[in-house]
């Protein structure tokens, strides 16, 4: 298959607006049923299961059967990865309908400040953190990547981030993602999922299941602002 053929596949499969709100449903990483992302693209069930059916098909999307049940899930890092990208031009040249989910959503303060992007932090607070760990000199700039520098590596794994299980993901490790509403980069792959369970484990997010929006606590807060330099302000009207 030539590199033409894959991409028109790919762009057939994603210009379909229910599977583009499908695909969108999923980006937080979690597993859905079928009948809910029918109700998220406001179509019939059998209609759903078609949609379904091909993204499953093309790659994009995976299918776990739970009983009676079948669950979906995004099929990859790289799929949630190129998905959000293709979010991310689709506000740099030119506005989408404002009925369209991603657009009503990117106008709300909340997840302007705070959201996870597949597996990672994303929104205002990210990009400092991210900003914050380059002026730090954790990391540094490595074409569309992070590189971790030897004063990195110590200050995350004193931080209590498992590098080594990071480094032996398939994926990438540290990418470095362009951010949908703040279109600089926040850190994603690996790492930046590792950050985010950190996060999480330690009481500094809180996440929701129903929504991309994330909560960042007070201790969350204190503690961010003394790591990476963040102004839990920022992003917020």
């Amino acid at each position: 298959m030539s590199e033409g053929t894959g991409v028109s596949r790919i762009a057939n499969l994603l210009a379909d607006p229910a599977r583009a709100t499908m695909l969108h449903a999923l980006i937080d990483g979690t597993m859905r049923p079928a009948g809910e992302l029918a109700h998220a693209a406001n179509v019939s069930a059998q209609s759903a299961s078609v949609h379904l059916g091909k993204l499953v098909r093309g790659g994009l999307l995976a299918c776990e059967a739970q009983g009676r049940h079948r669950y979906f899930r995004i099929a990859s890092a790289d799929v949630a990865d190129a998905f959000e990208t293709l979010a991310t031009l689709g506000t740099v040249i030119g506005p989408g309908s404002a009925r369209e989910p991603s657009a009503r959503r990117a106008l709300e303060t909340p997840f302007i400040h705070a959201r996870t992007c597949y597996d990672h932090l994303a929104g205002a607070a990210a990009v400092q953190v991210c900003q914050g760990m380059l002026t730090a000199r954790w990391l540094t700039a490595d074409g569309r990547d992070f590189a971790v520098t030897a004063l990195g590596k110590r200050k995350l794994t004193a931080l209590g981030v498992d590098m080594d299980s990071a480094q032996r993901k398939r994926r990438a490790f540290a990418r470095a993602c362009v951010d949908l509403t703040q279109r600089r980069p926040h850190l994603g792959g690996a790492l930046g999922a590792a950050l985010l369970d950190l996060c999480v484990a330690r009481g500094w997010v809180l996440r929701n299941r129903r929504s991309r929006v994330i909560h960042i606590t007070p201790n969350g807060d204190e503690a961010l602002a003394q790591l990476f330099a963040t102004d839990h302000d920022a992003g917020r009207a």
